[in-house]
């Protein structure tokens, strides 16, 4: 057990100082962390320097959204505390353990001593920071009011993984369900059919509908299995290549937002998301050409996004909000009605900021209805399907014992 002497911030912004006894620098960090502190120098027995906060086992690969939800509330702790950007990026280097991350904030070190402007540097590293992170940190740069700007957008963020849970959570089951109920497709159509195939086709009888269908399956899996797998590989090869395209990210988008169920989910979360980012963006100061330029290449959902560059040149035109999105597919009529409020009061950012508490209520309560939902579906389909092969099975059978008597 060793000692090391550590200088910290807290979460009010103050410094303090002390020791703790540990096995490893990076035990130290984790008791110091413990405490409710942000490190920014550790040492062992008060020598060696801030590398030694370097994590070796730090995975490689991208920055996951919680990791990044720490940076910035680590960000915005020192830069509270009064750390200038450079000291401030100089100890998050030290605490940040993703590879990725670190050597993002090392870059941004020294593009920030160079000269550049913190929007600047951050927005060179597009597949860590996303437009709206930029834009947030662009706004508080030039407002003079960074540490409320990351406020708003450890919000915004921490909202956005919410929803993002709550859906896939919500899909888990139905997924799981769906996988079991192919699988038993396939092993009662190829482990089970078989057995009775000889009996049938060797039969005089007139087989129904769900047997003859049963035997054809089975035939063309086994007999063409090649040529269905081919043509399964080129299809699903040519849906990839075509999703990737303008067009097809399009169709994705539209095709989502009509599914059943699925579709009014992620319609309610991204009225959410629109209003969240809306009101975060113009509380900032951030203009309104501007914030309809960011909520384009934010709100998640190409199909949305694509009313976001009509509504720009409209608002050119100066025609405002409200009046051009009535015509929208997409944006609820609440949504409008309160735009329009907001814009009539000149108090649309509060308007915008109910719309999102109001959506987020209704985006867990439309999870909560998809999961009710789902579940008797799910129970529909399995039932139907053991109907099917029952059918396929025993009305021969039955036909056969007749003949016997």
């Amino acid at each position: 057990m060793a000692k090391f002497t550590y200088e910290a911030v807290t979460e009010s912004g103050s410094k303090v100082k002390g020791n703790v006894e540990a096995e490893s620098i990076e035990e130290a960090r984790q008791l110091i962390a413990a405490k409710g502190y942000i490190p920014s120098r550790v040492s062992k027995g008060g020598g060696g320097g801030p590398g030694a906060l370097t994590a070796l086992d730090a995975k490689l690969g991208g920055v996951k959204v919680p990791e990044l939800i720490l940076f910035t509330k680590q960000f915005r702790t020192l830069f509270n505390a009064g750390l200038s950007i450079v000291n401030l990026l100089e100890v998050l280097e030290q605490q940040t353990t993703n590879k990725v991350l670190q050597a993002a904030v090392i870059e941004i070190q020294q593009d920030i001593k160079s000269g550049l402007s913190i929007y600047n540097a951050f927005r060179k590293h597009p597949r860590i920071f996303s437009v709206l992170y930029c834009s947030m940190l662009r706004a508080g740069e030039i407002s003079g009011t960074l540490p409320d700007v990351l406020e708003r957008l450890i919000y915004i963020i921490e909202h956005d993984y919410k929803i993002k849970k709550q859906i896939r959570s919500a899909l888990i089951y139905p997924i799981i369900v769906l996988v079991a109920l192919i699988g038993a497709f396939f092993f009662l159509l190829l482990g089970v059919i078989p057995t009775f195939v000889t009996i049938f086709e060797k039969a005089d009888i007139d087989l129904p509908f769900p047997t003859k269908v049963c035997i054809a399956l089975h035939k063309g899996i086994t007999e063409y299995w090649m040529y269905l797998l081919g043509i399964t590989v080129v299809v699903a090869v040519a849906l990839i290549f075509y999703l990737r395209t303008d067009q097809g990210k399009m169709s994705k988008a539209k095709f989502i937002l009509r599914m059943p169920l699925i579709g009014k989910v992620v319609q309610k979360g991204a009225m959410a998301r629109f209003a969240s980012i809306f009101s975060l963006l113009q509380s900032s100061g951030v203009s309104i050409l501007e914030t309809v330029g960011i909520l384009a290449d934010t709100i998640g959902n190409v199909a949305i996004s694509s009313e976001f560059h009509n509504l720009r040149d409209k608002l050119q035109e100066g025609l405002g909000i409200a009046a051009p999105l009535r015509k929208s597919q997409y944006f609820t009529p609440m949504v409008i009605n309160m735009i329009a409020i907001g814009e009539e009061t000149g108090e649309l950012d509060n308007m915008m900021r109910e719309v999102a508490k109001h959506y987020d209520f209704e985006v867990e309560y439309a999870v909560q209805k998809m999961t009710e939902m789902i579940g008797p579906l799910l129970m529909g389909l399995l039932a139907a399907m053991v109907g099917f092969f029952a059918m396929a099975i025993f009305f021969p059978i039955f036909d056969l014992t007749k003949l016997v008597n």
